[in-house]
Order: C-alpha cells, then sequence, then structure tokens
C-alpha cells in the first residue's frame, strides 16, 4: 500500500466518520459566555518613588475576593442572561505604609439554559468566577509588573469555599428557627 492509497484511505474514512457526526442532534451547551471584560482597574503607588527603592522587605499581602451576579435583560436573545463580576483587591504593606493597592472588577455576560434553579446561583458564583479568574491573575500580575514591581501571582482561590462560606450562613439562619427560642429561655 503506497502512501497515496493510504492518505486516500484515510480522507474517505475521515468524510465518513464527519457525515456521521454531524447527522447527531447537538445538544445546547449550558453555560454560554457572551463576553468577557475589565469593567474597572484601579493600581495606586501612594508612596512612589520609595516604594519602588531597592532593599525594601517583601511587602505583607491582604487580598480580597468579591463575586457578584446580576440579571440582566435578555443579551442578544438569550433568556437567562446574567453579568457575573469578579472583584478583587491587593494591598500590598510594608512597616513605612502601603507599597502598591490594586483593584479590578472583571466582567462575564453569560446566559444559561436547562440548569435546574437550585444551581443556579452555584453556577454564576461558583463556576463563571472559576472561568474568569485566570484572565484575573494575568491582568494583576501585568499591571503590578508594569509599575515596578514584581508581578503579583493570585494562588488559585476555592471559590466554592467562599460561596459555601458566605451562602452557608444564610441559609443556616433560615433553617434554623431556634434563635427565638434560645432568647425566650434567656428571658425567663
Amino acid at each position: 500500500m503506497s502512501n497515496k492509497d493510504i492518505q486516500e484511505e484515510a480522507s474517505e474514512s475521515d468524510v465518513i466518520a464527519a457525515e456521521q457526526h454531524s447527522s447527531k442532534p447537538v445538544d445546547r451547551v449550558p453555560v454560554m459566555i457572551h463576553a468577557q471584560y475589565i469593567k474597572d482597574l484601579s493600581f495606586e503607588n501612594p508612596n512612589a518613588p520609595q516604594s519602588l527603592w531597592p532593599g525594601k522587605k517583601k511587602p505583607v499581602m491582604d487580598v480580597n475576593f468579591n463575586m457578584d451576579a446580576k440579571k440582566i435583560d435578555d443579551f442578544q436573545g438569550y433568556k437567562n442572561s446574567y453579568e457575573v463580576v469578579l472583584g478583587v483587591q491587593a494591598t500590598a504593606k510594608r512597616e513605612e505604609g502601603i507599597a502598591f493597592i490594586v483593584e479590578i472588577e472583571f466582567g462575564m455576560t453569560v446566559s444559561l439554559d436547562d440548569i435546574p434553579p437550585e444551581q443556579v446561583r452555584p453556577m454564576l458564583l461558583i463556576e463563571m468566577p472559576r472561568y474568569a479568574f485566570p484572565f484575573v491573575r494575568q491582568i494583576v500580575a501585568n499591571v503590578t509588573q508594569q509599575a515596578g514591581f514584581m508581578p503579583l501571582l493570585l494562588t488559585p482561590v476555592d471559590f466554592k469555599g467562599f460561596y459555601v462560606q458566605r451562602y452557608g450562613a444564610i441559609q443556616k439562619k433560615i433553617q434554623d428557627p431556634g434563635d427565638k427560642s434560645k432568647k425566650d429561655k434567656k428571658s425567663a
């Protein structure tokens, strides 16, 4: 069998496989990301140029994350559209004061299809920030490096843990009607 015969045989089998594959109906993707964008970006270097002088100690970092999602009007004909925003604020502190502050709000416009209602909030506040995080991490690293500092490389984040911490406490308060009875027992 020559190379040409092998190529023709492979080409015919590829066409047959493609035709068979294309005849199958494609399920809709339950999540569609329509856009990703920087909503707000800020960098402050309040003690420049002294904060950039060599010989300074490594700064202590204080990093905070915020996730938010809000329903928006149907986006380009897609129902169940949302804007999801991942916010990060990082402050680098040294003994002599603040070295820098970087803040970013990174937005995504998404639509959800065929997702059970009880899974919408976790999808928006766990999975969508997971998708956005690598982009946010790269932007923060670039901004801090361009400002004259070592790039700030954000460590991976447990968005599920944040979600459980934030909404678990709310759920517990809703499900725990015993608060009133405990107060009544104290007053008795």
